[in-house]
């Protein structure tokens, strides 16, 4: 497994070592169906299901549709799910990476160091005749020191905010004013042309356009990491570019990504340290920027 990214295959042979990952399923959609009925329906041997709406972001309001959850909250779903201070593990959905990357980022930003998206989700490992498992597993909590009888044993997972750079809407603004601001929305909702689901349609002024499908291939998987930093490159931005410093809201360097409500812009955040890129997440992105009626907005 590499520090990001791990294939079907390398998963395959680590579940079935002595010491395998915990392994999170996020399959989510926006509009539904529930993500649970696909996990129940079929999942990797040993998955635990992570809900989206509810496990990885707080209640919507002015913070946006999907806002960042508390830190207790969000550390209690994931020791509810197995997961343990500096122990693997591996996030997956369908296959755009979109819902994984989201759980990936809260994990990163949350101090857990040590987890990986599954490239190509769900698609690429039954694409791969890999075996999948329909009951639900035998959860080891990981709520208190040892309980998974490792020797040495792993702590309890410590939700500790501020592993991962983000910004708010004044930070978003600056970033969009000084450095890149990516909107990895469709062409059409960052024109203004079509908005399915917010109220108000447009951009943040100044921010640039890379749709988040231009990331990746079509079964899903990633580009190459060089075809990313030509990608990204095409806006200026390169590995060369500041930073963004981690911290809380208005901490932001040279480069950020928002989309709707904070979840496929995760997906571009993981795009962008594939490319050795470090950015922002604007958490509450368009629904949040939205929220303000004086804050300007593009057509």
């Amino acid at each position: 497994m590499n520090a990001l990214l791990v294939d079907p295959g390398t998963l395959s042979v680590s579940l079935g070592g002595d010491a395998p990952p915990v392994v999170l399923d996020v399959r989510w959609r926006l509009g539904g169906p529930p993500g649970i009925d696909s996990y129940r329906s079929g999942h990797l041997p040993g998955a635990v299901f992570v809900d989206l709406d509810r496990d990885l972001s707080g209640p919507a309001g002015p913070g946006g549709r999907h806002p960042m959850p508390s830190a207790s909250a969000f550390q209690a779903a994931m020791r509810s799910a197995g997961v343990r201070d500096g122990y693997p593990v591996v996030v997956y959905d369908d296959g755009d990476s979109v819902p994984a990357a989201r759980a990936w980022w809260l994990l990163r930003y949350f101090g857990h160091d040590d987890v990986r998206v599954l490239d190509g989700g769900y698609r690429a490992w039954t694409g791969a005749g890999l075996a999948v498992a329909a009951a639900d597993p035998v959860v080891v909590p990981g709520d208190s020191a040892g309980s998974r009888g490792d020797d040495p044993p792993y702590p309890p997972f410590v939700a500790r905010p501020g592993g991962m750079p983000v910004v708010d809407a004044s930070g978003a603004a600056a970033l969009a004013r000084d450095g890149v601001l990516i909107d990895v929305r469709t062409p059409e909702r960052y024109r203004g042309q079509h908005e399915p689901v917010d109220p108000v349609a447009g951009h943040i002024p100044r921010a640039v356009n890379i749709p988040i499908a231009e990331t990746g291939n079509a079964d899903g998987t990633f580009k190459e990491p060089a075809d990313l930093a030509k990608l990204f490159g095409a806006v200026s931005v390169d590995a060369s570019s500041p930073g963004a410093a981690a911290g809380g809201p208005g901490n932001f360097g040279a480069v950020g990504a928002y989309c709707g409500s904070g979840v496929t812009a995760a997906r571009g955040v993981l795009a962008l340290a594939l490319a050795d890129v470090p950015a922002a997440l604007y958490v509450g992105s368009w629904s949040n920027w939205i929220t303000d009626p004086s804050r300007p907005v593009a057509p």
